[in-house]
């Protein structure tokens, strides 16, 4: 199950769905990627690197007062908002970053919607001296400007996209059409387990460092695997990255979690794989959000990171064979999380990985304080501070929203 076939496919998501032009470079990283994982010097510089730079392994943290609260399974948080830049992006940064200089590549290109992978591409283009290009909806520019500034302090180039809804959709488009343009000397650093193979294995493998370290760390604190393990699904990184090891341990349940926006009845979600039907894009075929013409929807969540309407083909064939499930959570649910875990244990989580939190709370009074839930906490909410000012009324810290 964890592994494509030699097309690229997980069961019948997957494959290349790319200009003629770009086939000669996927099938280049292919190779370069097999080599790479086989190498013993390339692996050893990826352990240093993340240990001594991105600062693994991350804790599991066991958050007691929200488990008390929340009066029912014990809750660990694996701490991905740790890590050097502030979220899971670093981990598959920093690979994809050694592959391209092992290519031989000068330059650096990324999509981003939160602005943390850019963050994470823009960070390693400097610790490898490399040049830089980021692409970024207007609309998430203007919600998460923290990390604009972040990337440009950084020496990227940071170009806004103004065309559709000015999203992470538009951002992929455009850096597509870069990579088309300057294949010879660009590496494209997708962020998510999207895209045409070998990106989401690529993406999977370099993130798969979460479920390895989560495993090994419930085994040393818990002696136990956990009974259930929830993480946020936008095209689908950080819920692979710990989901990888544990797809064998059919005992755990893994849970993936969808934004629901305002509601799935209003239309107004990124809920792809609880509302999408399967299709072509960015480069695979995988569920998305589409009318009845073919044509992308729009999509809406608070969380910049999930507003996206597609998904990695890995996680629609884990939702087609059963081996996980998909659910979601409303802007206003995730919101909740959000202000709860920051009073509750002094953590300021992105908004991404509140909508794990708020499933978590639903699910933890249903299977009692002897079952453990591991969230993926995939990022911090510095970024997010402006979004949630606009929506909460701080003062009171009810968590209660403007009207």
């Amino acid at each position: 199950m964890g592994q494509p076939n030699k097309l690229g496919y997980f069961g019948l998501y997957g494959g290349r769905f790319v200009p003629e032009t770009l086939i000669v470079a996927l099938l280049d990283l292919e190779k370069e990627y097999k080599l790479a994982r086989r190498d013993k010097s390339f692996r050893r510089e990826l352990k240093r690197l993340l240990q001594t730079y991105a600062g693994r392994p991350t804790a599991l943290y066991h958050a007691k007062r929200l488990t008390e609260k929340w009066k029912g399974a014990q809750i660990y948080l694996k701490r991905e908002d740790l890590t050097h830049t502030g979220a899971h992006k670093i981990n598959n940064c920093l690979g994809q970053g050694l592959l391209a200089v092992r290519m031989g590549r000068k330059r650096l290109i990324a999509e981003t919607g939160a602005g943390q992978h850019g963050v994470a591409v823009a960070t390693v283009a400097s610790l490898f001296g490399l040049a830089c290009t980021v692409y970024m909806g207007k609309t998430d520019m203007a919600r998460q400007a923290p990390n604009v500034n972040r990337m440009k302090l950084l020496k990227a180039e940071v170009i806004g996209v103004g065309s559709g809804s000015k999203t992470l959709k538009d951002a992929t488009n455009e850096a597509i059409r870069d990579w088309v343009t300057n294949v010879s000397s660009t590496h494209y650093i997708i962020g998510s387990t999207v895209g045409p193979h070998p990106y989401p294995l690529i993406v999977r493998d370099f993130q798969s460092i979460i479920g390895r370290e989560t495993k090994a760390q419930a085994k040393r604190m818990l002696k136990k695997l956990p009974e259930v393990i929830i993480a946020c699904v936008g095209g689908g990184s950080n819920s692979l990255g710990i989901f990888h090891d544990f797809i064998k341990e059919t005992k755990v349940r893994l849970i993936g979690v969808e934004t629901s926006g305002f509601g799935l009845h209003t239309g107004q979600h990124a809920a792809t794989l609880s509302r999408g039907k399967p299709g072509v894009l960015h480069g695979s075929f995988s569920f998305l959000l589409q009318d009845k013409e073919g044509q992308i929807r729009p999509t809406h969540s608070i969380a910049a990171g999930l507003d996206y309407p597609g998904v990695g083909p890995e996680h629609s064939h884990l939702k087609s064979t059963g081996r996980a499930e998909y659910v979601t959570v409303t802007d206003k649910q995730a919101l909740a999380a959000f202000v709860e875990l920051s009073q509750m244990e002094g953590i300021i989580p992105a908004l991404e990985s509140s909508f794990a939190l708020a499933y978590a709370k639903r699910l933890a009074p249903q299977l009692g304080r002897k079952r453990t839930i591991i969230v993926n906490l995939s990022g911090r909410g510095d970024k997010d501070m402006a979004t949630v000012q606009q929506l909460l009324d701080v003062g009171n810290g009810s968590g209660d929203k403007k009207r």
